[in-house]
């Protein structure tokens, strides 16, 4: 496997790539401390496996780094590796493509179950409030994330609902599938031979059942209630 890694904070970059590489012998990473080396090393090879990506960069907006990969690379996957845990940013970053969110204060072990989840062809995102803010991070992100020697265990995740507790039917729960793979309205109104107004109506009703504003909202709970119970499944929304 061949990861690319951008972080622009020295000992961030050494650190992450020390624990990256521990994953296996057959990891290769690659370390860029700006956008402008990542575009570069991409220009030249193309064929990475992952790329993780810190959104704090010194010579570009880090979300902008992101839906720019996401669109000249649509089948490498991204995952964001911020100081930032604030909700806001977890949502803004899955809607942007990124295929995981991973808090620079999380334990080792975290990173590597979420790394492995992103492999198969799912998404991570950290346990979290969705539509609640937590306090912002020092403003440029330097803080000494877990993945350097001092650092401690990441929370614990908070206990989630199971999809079964949620009181779907079997329609709303054929919607909440197409919905999780990125389908629009019109499409899941063909796939499921029902009418788009029938199913704006189910889709409402699985955004009050999840207690989420947005179908990005929806994966990212769909996400950590299945984490939660060790049943992670690969679902994924299409690129925005």
């Amino acid at each position: 496997m061949k990861v690319l890694l951008i972080d622009d904070h020295p000992l961030i970059l050494a650190a992450l790539q020390t624990v990256i590489q521990g994953l296996g012998d057959d990891v290769t990473v690659i370390g860029a401390d700006s956008a402008r080396a990542a575009r570069q090393t991409l220009k030249k090879d193309a064929g990475f496996d992952l790329v993780l990506l810190d959104l704090q960069l010194g010579d570009a907006d880090g979300f902008d780094v992101l839906g720019e990969f996401r669109a000249a690379y649509p089948a490498l996957p991204v995952v964001v590796v911020s100081a930032s845990d604030r909700a806001s940013d977890v949502i803004r970053s899955i809607d942007l493509g990124a295929m995981g969110f991973v808090p620079k204060r999380a334990s080792n072990e975290l990173l590597f179950e979420a790394l492995r989840q992103v492999m198969s062809g799912g998404i991570y995102v950290p346990p979290m409030t969705l539509g609640a803010e937590r306090a912002a991070p020092p403003a440029h992100g330097d803080t000494v994330p877990s993945f350097m020697p001092r650092g401690a265990a990441a929370d614990e995740p908070a206990a989630q609902p199971s999809l079964a507790s949620l009181g779907l039917t079997p329609r709303q729960t054929d919607v909440l599938a197409l919905l999780l793979q990125g389908q629009p309205n019109k499409l899941i109104a063909r796939e499921l031979k029902l009418s788009v107004e029938t199913v704006k109506d189910h889709v409402a009703a699985v955004l009050r059942a999840l207690n989420v504003g947005s179908r990005t909202q929806a994966v990212l709970a769909v996400s950590q209630m299945t984490q939660s119970q060790g049943a992670f499944q690969a679902w994924r929304p299409t690129q925005r």
